[in-house]
């Protein structure tokens, strides 16, 4: 019949071959490029397979990364498997592609955690800590310039954006692929059930903390969402706290008695940690710059004690650190920092200002207005970048020397004739990271405008060469560290009379140079002419001189403010 093209029809052959024993398959011409696409489909799909484990076992903190932890058995891709197996297919591409967008965003936050973690010693908190990223972001661009800048943002943002898309691919590949192969899927995956449930019963380990039951992307997920959950829920309201506050209504003549006539300086060196005095690779410089300097001011009348004080925060966040100083209160992450600077919390300068004292806040790493943190320590005067008269070079992220800070700072308000005593602030920045290049000691009358330290950026060595050795990363840290101190001890010796009282502490642990697991502990020092101002704390237990040692007392860091205003209240 006509256009009958049926497989029996009259009009169509159909051929047949019985094929001997061990001989070839015919080649019909796609030989080659069928083998090119299963060899290529193979690779996909263990890619898949690979970034998908990697997703599920990659710790969040490469202190516990090894290969163990990426041979382990994950509960959740065997329960995502499973669903795969006898879910329809609408209902299972649902389930890939929720799990391939949970999944890639665990990996984000893994890989945040891991940045946080080296170096700030604790993990990304999704609500409180973005404030660090504009803060980097700053950071980088003080080193590399803007262009740069925003080339590796836009990088990162790609990054991240393709590393959620392609385990939303992978996670689609690899459940339409145990679907199709559904009897040999199910078979491996019961099988990998039955390991898992046998060995988390035993507590099977491939090494110590690397248990082959793995849950851990599962309990990571839920450990971040009750932290949400503990962030967006105080148990007492901030402003209920700030209020609780023994020295908020003291009238100004019940505050400071025991400093009347004195200026009290309150200084911050940037990353000056308790692993600058116990590390072996800083110590004995910075032990040596300490213990001169203690007997070069003891020569010239002056004494000092000295301890530590644990930090709220680590190897960054110096504006925690100082709150809580101030505030007594305990403030570690940046809503808390936000909430004080909305309160009528009094502070250290505050309870100055209050008792007749001239207050000054020097911070010279500000380039940009802060009307918040101004509106609440209501300094009477404000300095930084801008307005403090420099003229000279800057030094990586130090905008200027701590040399001219000081320098600027006994100029400008310490050496006014008639003028009313001075609580003063002051954050010194040439210890910050990158710590190189650096400046050196001047004579404190060549200082002038900053002019004289016009040379020394060039003679000194660029951060993009010093960070990509880790040696030169410590000695550069060390060495900016040992300039801070020594100009200090110098300023002390040039102008600390009867008059002046010096208090200068670290604000946290340096980043990168700790190890990890290392203790908040700052060192912190009172150092004074007046032999009555030290003899006023030798009931704290503090030690002599400016370097305290292994044995030195240990307080909270918001406990400082309360013990500081009692002592000398009268």
């Amino acid at each position: 019949m006509v256009g009958n093209t049926g497989p029996c029809s009259p009009g169509r052959r159909t051929y047949r071959r019985t094929l001997e024993p061990g001989a070839a398959l015919p080649d019909f011409g796609l030989t080659q490029a069928g083998r090119r696409h299963a060899v290529a489909s193979g690779v996909l799909t263990a890619l898949a397979a690979l970034l998908v484990l990697f997703g599920l076992l990659a710790p969040d903190d490469l202190s516990g990364f090894s290969a163990d932890a990426l041979v382990r058995v994950p509960v959740e891709g065997v329960v995502v498997a499973a669903l795969a197996l006898v879910l329809p297919p609408t209902a299972r591409r649902v389930v890939a592609v929720a799990a391939g967008l949970a999944l890639g965003l665990l990996t984000l936050l893994k890989a945040l955690d891991t940045g946080f973690y080296a170096t700030l010693e604790k993990p990304f908190d999704p609500i409180y800590d973005w404030s660090f990223f504009h803060a980097g972001v700053e950071f980088l661009a003080g080193q590399v310039g803007d262009a740069a800048t925003v080339a590796v943002l836009v990088g990162a943002g790609v990054l991240a954006v393709a590393v959620v898309v392609l385990m939303v691919l992978a996670m689609l590949r690899l459940t339409r692929i145990a679907a199709g192969r559904r009897t040999g899927a199910t078979r491996f995956v019961a099988v990998l059930g039955v390991i898992w449930i046998v060995c988390s019963v035993f507590g099977v380990e491939l090494a110590p903390g690397q248990p082959v039951a793995a849950q851990s992307a599962a309990a990571l997920a839920y450990g971040d969402l009750r932290q949400v959950s503990a962030d967006l829920r105080e148990q007492r309201p901030f402003g209920e706290v700030a209020a609780d506050d023994a020295f908020r209504t003291t009238p100004g003549d019940q505050l400071l008695a025991g400093l009347r006539g004195k200026n009290v300086v309150l200084t911050f060196v940037e990353s000056y940690g308790r692993v600058a005095l116990d590390d072996p690779d800083f110590g004995p410089k910075i032990g040596a710059t300490l213990d001169a300097g203690t007997a070069e001011l003891r020569a010239a009348g002056i004494g000092a004690k000295s301890a530590f004080l644990s930090s709220s925060t680590f190897g960054g966040g110096s504006w925690l650190a100082h709150s809580t100083v101030e505030s007594g209160m305990w403030i570690d992450n940046q809503q808390r920092y936000n909430d004080l600077l909305g309160s009528d919390r009094l502070t250290l300068g505050g309870a100055f200002q209050r008792a007749g004292w001239r207050t000054v806040w020097d911070v010279p790493a500000h380039t940009k207005d802060w009307p918040e943190g101004q509106k609440f320590y209501h300094p009477d005067a404000y300095y930084d970048a801008r307005n403090i008269g420099y003229r000279g070079p800057g030094f990586a992220y130090a905008t200027m020397p701590d040399q001219f800070t000081m320098s600027m700072l006994q100029r400008n308000e310490l050496a006014k004739a008639g003028r009313q005593p001075v609580m003063a602030e002051v954050d010194l920045v040439s210890s910050h990271a990158p710590w190189s290049p650096r400046p050196w000691l001047v004579d404190w009358n060549q200082v002038g405008d900053g002019s004289a330290f016009a040379p020394m950026p060039a003679a000194g060595e660029a951060p993009e060469s010093v960070w990509q050795d880790p040696a030169k990363i410590r000695a550069a840290y060390r060495d900016a560290t040992d300039y801070s101190l020594k100009t200090l001890i110098s300023f002390m010796r040039h102008y600390g009379g009867d008059d002046l009282v010096l208090v200068f502490l670290g604000d946290h642990q340096p980043p990168v140079v700790t190890p990890q697991g290392a203790v908040h502990d700052v060192p912190i020092t009172i150092v004074a002419k007046d032999p009555a101002v030290l003899d006023r704390i030798s009931g704290w237990g503090w030690q002599d001189g400016l370097h305290p040692g292994a044995q030195a007392p240990v307080w909270k860091m918001d406990s400082f403010r309360d013990r500081f205003l009692t002592t000398f209240a009268r």
